[in-house]
């Protein structure tokens, strides 16, 4: 049995107060749901900017009445100090996930990208340490990784940042380090890999690829890729950042606390690969696909070349064991992708 497994076996039996930030957004509401059906009480906090009701919605069709009743939703920023106060009050863990992601994005507007992923963050850390909380679990990014050339990517051997975005989620690193070494609060950080799963969103300028493209396929519109398609990233099913998440927030390997890990499968799948995969997993209700080829169009800035985790260090100190693939995941996924981005 693994440590994932017996630790689903134990939380039932043992209640806690889990606050998840950026609750209504793709992996804040994949959090809430796990914890609910493990008989969890969850405080969520969300201000919409990215995260949607329906998320929250859907979370609630999933789970029981009486799990459902366990979850406690506060509409506010955390840019705002008196919002992070109320939403840390009486939590055992924060898996803070709220922030602007993209790449795009923040070259597009670094200061708002600042503002809410470094500022916003910081307010998180004073709130938890004022309040007392076991541990956070932070998200942490990939983006980290810079213009380091090594592959695959391990925790201690970074570049320079090729993005605002990339700078901001470092910044967070630094914090956490800082708030661990000077007041005692626990953290660990969760550097993810392109995750992928229900309820990622397929609309928008700074959409994720998964979805955008099948979307784009099953309405029979173009799908560009940036480059030459052999860019490449290591695709993460949410599965597995569910795991890495609950797995860091409860660990009491004293090795495993105050650090960061990267949070994938492993495994390398260049863009031409993936848009491979999606069009034969959506063949069988898209013939017209069987002659389907892809766009190309310049790269984009701030992206980097290729990206491949080493995941041993998760393995080894949290227990961390991926239960998914790439394809493993686009298999379950793909029936929710189809229901929410087809619009033919």
């Amino acid at each position: 049995m693994t440590r994932f497994q017996q630790l689903l076996a134990t939380l039932p039996t043992q209640p806690k107060t889990w606050l998840v930030t950026g609750v209504a957004g793709f992996i804040g509401s994949n959090l809430l749901e796990a914890l609910l059906k493990l008989d969890q009480c969850v405080v969520g906090l969300d201000n919409f900017a990215t995260g949607h009701q329906r998320n929250l919605d859907e979370v609630a069709t999933t789970v029981s009445a009486e799990q459902w009743a366990r979850f406690r939703f506060i509409e506010g920023d955390i840019r705002d100090p008196v919002a992070c106060r109320a939403a840390v009050a009486g939590a055992d863990y924060v898996l803070h996930q709220a922030a602007l992601g993209s790449v795009p994005r923040s070259l597009d507007n670094p200061l708002t990208s600042h503002d809410v992923n470094v500022t916003g963050f910081l307010n998180m850390l004073i709130a938890a340490r004022d309040a007392g909380v076991k541990r956070v679990v932070y998200a942490a990014s990939s983006s980290t990784y810079g213009d380091h050339p090594g592959l695959p990517k391990v925790e201690d051997r970074i570049g320079r940042p090729l993005s605002p975005y990339a700078v901001t989620k470092y910044a967070n690193e630094l914090y956490a380090d800082v708030f661990a070494g000077s007041y005692g609060l626990e953290s660990v950080g969760l550097r993810y890999f392109n995750v992928f799963g229900p309820r990622q969103d397929p609309d928008g300028a700074y959409a994720a690829v998964i979805p955008r493209w099948v979307a784009a396929m099953l309405d029979r519109q173009p799908v560009f890729i940036n480059g030459d398609g052999e860019t490449s990233r290591d695709f993460t099913f949410i599965a597995n950042v569910i795991q890495a998440n609950l797995l860091a927030a409860t660990t009491d390997d004293a090795e495993g606390k105050h650090r960061v890990y990267n949070v994938a499968v492993g495994e390398r799948t260049t863009l031409n690969q993936l848009y491979d995969d999606l069009r034969q997993s959506l063949l069988p209700q898209a013939p017209w696909l069987a002659e389907a080829a892809p766009g190309y169009r310049d790269f984009r800035a701030g992206d980097v070349r290729h990206s491949l985790a080493d995941v041993s260090k998760a393995e080894t100190q949290l227990g961390y064991v991926p239960t998914h693939r790439l394809r493993d995941g686009i298999a379950v996924a793909m029936p929710w992708y189809v229901r929410h981005a087809a619009r033919c």
